[in-house]
């Protein structure tokens, strides 16, 4: 299956121009639907429609075009939203490249200098962007997904925008054995030595990487040769990088690049030397950052590489690369090219550390940090911030590290056993109350003050905008208009402010969800981003109202079109239904394999799939979800949870939760698309069973929903069971995981396009792409 899904990438990614590349240019309208080939580049860019889901197309102004590639000239703004991700399709395992363009251009008129925002790479923060600084942002990491989210988060210094994002695979050996999963690298700066040309890259470097001239120095003089230089198959410099070098202007001249890290972070250094001549000793002692002194020869015609063998933490934060000539060198030092990285590291640490229902394990980071200052050369500078879980300045003892130790430990586990007896006795206290049918004076959300202060003072971590209730009374018109009801309570159309359309689920007095449920919504939504998940604006609690206010999604749900709720007449087409799960089944996947630590849905069914304006799908209600605590750990034990008809047997009877767990339910929402029934129907058992009985017939009419009057791919329809049944197999550990499902998925969507582009006909008439009749949807529940 792996080798199927990087089949799949090779071959768009041959699409775009250039084998392992994707191009794209943020904020391109939609008359360039099909992209477009940059001639000064040579490679295909496409527009980011299909990669993220919010945000603001802009051109930037007219007087600050000139001299800028054609990506550069438009922009997506996302003045909305704290965290906007792109969703980049990656192979698990594979080593990538991404690069982030940020010309600002005056795109909204105001010339702002002081624009500033971060990026993130997955959950870990990468770079920060300053309108006025640097342009082009790097990184290198190994996919843990089948998507990798590159996320603007707005940190109040104005809205974040990219002028393009750019994806390259690189070669399963390069950078071995620095890059490695969960060890990401970010670009502090690549040089190249001794050349005339500002920046080279594509197609002399294979993997696009820029390299850019270095300054000219009055102690240097440039070197060059035709001759050809062989390779290292763990680098693969470009030829003409490694053709062209400085060499000092004479032989008592050291050779000294420096660069300034106010942070200090731990950097790796690769300096890539190649000699142009065998006739005379060149022999120099090499001292990159603060590691020793190693004396050198470079390799006549072939790329030699040193670099630090172990991620650095330099003194003062200077990165160095310092070339002395020995005594017995006849010629002074050389130097081709170099590089440095620092480390982008997946600390993930657990924001809160005593729930085990906390969403993805985002690293923090420190606000009071500076921007890095290149010390030597000013004309580039690249910019991060410390990094968690790296102390500059370690305990002078071992006595010390063991009493931060002890101490990091023994306080978080004590606060953990009074926060948790706190919280049981009040459980228990309302059990007892509600048993008696004694009335209460309390609200039945007043908790125990401690364990409520440790919420709330974790609430304000969160990055979504809390509401009051008299807010909320305001943009709900005064909860005038209910547009459904679920196990949380009722939902109310309302809208914000600045015009953005919101849905506000209140909770109800008879709700069954909890404080547990409410909590578990808001820490997951707020650290979990993808197009195909529902994204959570903010959350209200004040006093015993708690309310979530969600994006607005106006087409109701998956559950709605297939029963026709909510005033619907219309059933989707098959090809819609087979679009809408493949959505969905990428925002699964994301949960289980896209985020730091995999997180279980544990209530995925029709009525969570939301469909938006066009019906594009995202999965919701997360107030069930549960994450793994590390990465070894193989399941969840937890009380059984979900609804009926749609729940593992597996985990119902074992209490043991995995992945699968949340496959097996899909598979059921797979059956409800084929056959538009109900996963549960008096008198004639589970979905499962009555679709087996159907099949053994052979006939796919039989099984495929009657509404849908046989316009539909044979063989799609028959794809879509077969993974519908491998799904919910009995054995967890026999069902396919997501990214398969995905695979699969999007082959029988593919069979089905075919056919209604054909303009072939069913047996009663041609269903539109998208429905039979017309929608009388008006504001839907959420």
């Amino acid at each position: 299956m792996a080798l199927l899904v990087s089949f799949v990438v090779f071959v768009l990614a041959a699409a775009h121009g250039a084998v392992g590349f994707l191009s794209i240019d943020c904020g391109l309208d939609g008359n360039y639907s099909s992209g477009y080939k940059d001639p000064d580049e040579g490679i295909t860019y496409v527009p980011d429609g299909t990669y993220v889901d919010a945000g603001e197309n802009h051109r930037v102004a007219a007087d600050r075009e000139s001299g800028r590639l054609r990506s550069d000239l438009t922009v997506r703004s996302f003045p909305s939203g704290v965290r906007n991700c792109y969703a980049l399709p990656t192979v698990a395992g594979a080593k990538y490249l991404v690069r982030v363009i940020t010309f600002y251009g005056n795109y909204d008129g105001k010339n702002s200098s002081s624009l500033q925002f971060d990026l993130y790479l997955g959950v870990n923060y990468w770079n920060t962007v300053s309108a006025d600084g640097d342009e082009v942002y790097e990184a290198m990491f190994v996919a843990w997904a089948s998507w990798a989210p590159v996320c603007l988060v707005n940190t109040g210094g104005g809205t974040p925008f990219v002028s393009s994002v750019n994806l390259r695979t690189l070669g399963s050996g390069v950078y071995h054995p620095v890059l490695a999963a969960n060890q990401s690298m970010c670009l502090f700066d690549r040089r190249n030595m001794g050349s005339n040309v500002s920046i080279l890259r594509y197609p002399d470097d294979p993997y696009d990487r820029y390299w850019w001239k270095m300054r000219s120095d009055p102690t240097w003089k440039n070197l060059s040769t035709a001759s050809t230089i062989e390779q290292n198959d763990n680098f693969v410099v470009p030829l003409p990088v490694m053709q062209t070098a400085i060499e000092a202007s004479n032989n008592g001249t050291i050779i000294k690049v420096t660069r300034k890290d106010k942070t200090a972070h731990k950097c790796m250094i690769f300096a890539y030397l190649a000699d142009f001549q065998n006739s005379q000793l060149r022999q120099f002692n090499i001292t990159l950052s603060d590691t020793k002194p190693l004396l050198y020869s470079p390799p006549y015609l072939s790329a030699g590489i040193v670099d630090i063998s172990d991620w650095d933490m330099p003194n003062n934060g200077m990165y160095t690369i310092t070339l002395e000539p020995t005594s017995a060198s006849k010629l002074p030092p050389m130097l081709n090219a170099f590089e440095i990285y620092t480390l982008i590291p997946s600390d993930n640490p657990m924001t809160f550390p005593r729930d085990s229902w906390d969403g993805v394990k985002c690293s923090n980071r420190s606000d009071n940090t500076s921007r890095i200052i290149s010390f030597f050369d000013s004309d580039r500078d690249t910019c991060n911030k410390s990094i968690p879980g790296i102390n500059p300045s370690p305990p002078k003892s071992k006595v010390n590290r063991a009493a931060i130790l002890a101490i990091s430990v023994v306080v978080p586990v004590m606060a953990i056993v009074v926060l948790v007896l706190a919280y049981l006795i009040w459980r228990q206290k309302r059990k007892r109350d509600i048993s008696a049918d004694v009335p209460h004076s309390e609200p039945e959300l007043e908790i125990a003050p401690a364990s409520r202060k440790y919420h709330e003072d974790g609430l304000q971590r969160v990055e979504n905008r809390r509401f009051t209730y008299k807010e909320l009374d305001k943009i709900t018109n005064k909860f005038s208009q209910c547009i459904g009801q679920g196990g949380f309570g009722l939902v109310y159309y309302g809208c914000l402010e600045d015009g953005t359309e919101v849905a506000v689920k209140m909770r109800s007095e008879l709700s069954s969800h909890g404080l547990d449920e409410f909590l578990a919504e808001v820490q997951s939504l707020t650290k979990v981003h993808h197009r195909n998940l529902v994204s959570l604006i903010g959350y209200c609690w004040e006093k015993d109202h708690l309310a979530l206010v969600y994006e607005y999604m106006s087409q109701g749900t998956l559950y709605d079109h297939l029963r026709g709720n909510n005033g619907a007449r219309e059933t989707l087409s098959w090809r819609t239904r087979v679009r809408v799960v493949v959505e969905a089944a990428q925002g699964l996947d994301y949960l289980h394999k896209g985020c730091s630590l995999p997180i279980i849905h544990r209530d995925v069914k029709t009525q969570n799939i939301l469909l938006g304006q066009n019906l594009q799908a995202k999965i919701a209600d997360f107030g069930l979800c549960k994450t793994y605590l590390s990465d070894t750990q193989t399941h969840i034990s937890v009380a059984p949870a979900g609804s009926a008809g749609y729940m593992d047997p597996e985990y119902y009877h074992t209490g043991r939760l995995t992945e699968s767990s949340d496959v097996y339910s899909f598979g059921v929402v797979l059956l409800e698309i084929v056959t538009g029934e109900s996963p549960m129907l008096p008198g004639l058992g589970h979905i499962v069973q009555r679709v087996k009985k159907k099949i053994d017939a052979g006939n796919i009419s039989l099984v495929a929903d009657a509404r849908l009057i046989g316009a539909y791919d044979i063989s799609s329809m028959w794809k879509v069971v077969d993974i519908a049944l491998l799904c919910t197999a009995d054995i967890g550990a026999h069902r396919p995981t997501m990214a398969a499902v995905v695979v699969q998925l999007k082959e029988s969507l593919a069979l089905e396009e075919a056919r209604a582009d054909s303009g072939f006909k069913g047996s009663i008439g041609t269903l539109s792409d998208t429905t039979i009749s017309t929608s009388t949807f008006g504001p839907s529940a959420r």
